[in-house]
Protein backbone atom coordinates (compact mmCIF):
# COMPACT_ATOMS: atom_id res chain seq x y z
CA UNK A 1 0.00 0.00 0.00
CA UNK A 2 1.09 3.09 -0.95
CA UNK A 3 2.20 6.14 1.23
CA UNK A 4 0.19 9.32 1.80
CA UNK A 5 2.05 12.59 3.08
CA UNK A 6 -1.02 15.08 4.33
CA UNK A 7 -0.64 18.76 4.74
CA UNK A 8 -2.80 20.88 6.58
CA UNK A 9 -4.17 23.81 4.88
CA UNK A 10 -7.17 25.64 6.72
CA UNK A 11 -9.57 25.48 9.64
CA UNK A 12 -12.70 27.13 8.95
CA UNK A 13 -15.45 27.21 11.93
CA UNK A 14 -19.05 26.69 10.22
CA UNK A 15 -22.62 27.58 11.16
CA UNK A 16 -24.58 24.95 13.53
CA UNK A 17 -21.17 23.67 15.36
CA UNK A 18 -19.12 22.62 12.18
CA UNK A 19 -16.20 22.58 11.92
CA UNK A 20 -14.23 22.22 8.33
CA UNK A 21 -10.96 20.98 7.88
CA UNK A 22 -8.89 21.37 4.02
CA UNK A 23 -5.66 19.16 3.73
CA UNK A 24 -3.77 18.20 0.73
CA UNK A 25 -3.06 14.90 0.28
CA UNK A 26 0.33 13.46 -1.75
CA UNK A 27 0.94 10.28 -2.61
CA UNK A 28 4.08 8.63 -3.51
CA UNK A 29 2.37 7.24 -6.86
CA UNK A 30 2.23 11.06 -7.63
CA UNK A 31 -1.52 11.53 -6.83
CA UNK A 32 -2.38 14.72 -5.78
CA UNK A 33 -5.78 15.10 -3.87
CA UNK A 34 -7.29 17.78 -1.60
CA UNK A 35 -9.68 16.11 1.37
CA UNK A 36 -12.08 18.13 2.78
CA UNK A 37 -13.27 17.23 6.43
CA UNK A 38 -16.11 17.83 8.17
CA UNK A 39 -16.96 17.75 11.81
CA UNK A 40 -20.31 17.51 12.78
CA UNK A 41 -21.02 18.05 16.67
CA UNK A 42 -18.70 15.92 18.56
CA UNK A 43 -18.73 12.68 16.41
CA UNK A 44 -19.86 13.09 13.03
CA UNK A 45 -17.90 13.35 10.43
CA UNK A 46 -17.67 13.43 6.22
CA UNK A 47 -14.68 13.07 4.44
CA UNK A 48 -14.46 13.90 0.83
CA UNK A 49 -11.49 13.62 -1.14
CA UNK A 50 -11.33 15.66 -4.44
CA UNK A 51 -8.86 15.75 -7.42
CA UNK A 52 -7.43 18.77 -8.92
CA UNK A 53 -10.52 19.04 -11.61
CA UNK A 54 -13.08 18.49 -8.94
CA UNK A 55 -11.64 21.14 -6.29
CA UNK A 56 -11.43 23.81 -9.41
CA UNK A 57 -15.21 23.25 -10.21
CA UNK A 58 -16.13 23.38 -6.43
CA UNK A 59 -14.34 26.38 -6.10
CA UNK A 60 -15.63 28.25 -8.75
CA UNK A 61 -19.43 27.55 -8.01
CA UNK A 62 -18.35 28.72 -4.40
CA UNK A 63 -17.26 32.17 -5.39
CA UNK A 64 -20.27 31.90 -8.13
CA UNK A 65 -22.65 31.66 -5.36
CA UNK A 66 -21.10 34.03 -2.81
CA UNK A 67 -20.46 36.60 -5.41
CA UNK A 68 -23.95 36.82 -5.84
Amino acid sequence: MSEEKTTPLAEIEAPWSRHLSLSAIDHDSGLRMLRLRIKEGRARFTIIDLDERTARELAGQLLDWAGE
